[in-house]
């Protein structure tokens, strides 16, 4: 067998089991560890949240009865991915990893208004991008899509609450005593 026929096989298998939903409901979830692991700033943690997020599409077995429109955006995006590259192609597929650096660097700075401002645009971009360039099948990930977005959001805004109240106060400054007056009748 040669490597070519091998990869074949190997994207077969990873595409099949894809096609399970839970892989679909899991993969934005994703973002929460590598949040986390950029505001702790961990390399390890980014790096092995990453590999995890690249290898989930195949944690799941294949589905019995594939959903119809899954397989539709799956097949789309085997053929744009096994298609002819050129520039454009090219500079869309370079977004996905410049946002998910853009966000990692967003936390790690500590910022967490563009990490939830880059966490939606994401969210909204890959949605966009399975609409327009998918030629209307990308809306089979819209449910997931959303509710993964509603999940990441929440956590970050729970993980900044939970930080803030465990964080220490900065100490009153104990006010100054009364001057006290003499008054002379």
């Amino acid at each position: 067998m040669d490597i070519a026929q091998l990869l074949a096989d190997f994207g077969d298998w990873a595409f099949d089991r894809h096609a399970n939903p839970l892989s679909w409901y899991i993969r934005p979830l994703f973002l929460i560890p590598l949040a986390w692991f950029a505001h702790r700033r961990s390399g390890w943690g980014i790096a092995g949240t990453l590999v995890a997020l690249a290898t989930s599409i195949s944690w799941f077995p294949a589905p019995a009865q594939p959903d119809p429109q899954i397989l539709e955006f799956l097949d789309f995006e085997r053929e744009w991915i096994t298609g002819t590259w050129d520039l454009e192609k090219f500079a869309q597929a370079t977004l996905a990893p410049l946002a998910l650096t853009a966000y990692c660097l967003a936390f790690w700075r500590r910022s967490v208004g563009w990490g939830l401002v880059l966490l939606n645009a994401m969210a909204g971009g890959k949605l966009l991008w399975g609409v327009v360039v998918g030629d209307g099948t990308g809306w089979a990930m819209t449910v997931p899509g959303l509710v993964g977005l509603l999940i990441c959001d929440a956590a970050v805004l729970w993980g900044v609450r939970r930080y803030r109240a465990r964080r220490p106060q900065p100490a009153e400054q104990p006010s100054a005593p009364p001057v006290l007056s003499s008054s002379s009748s």
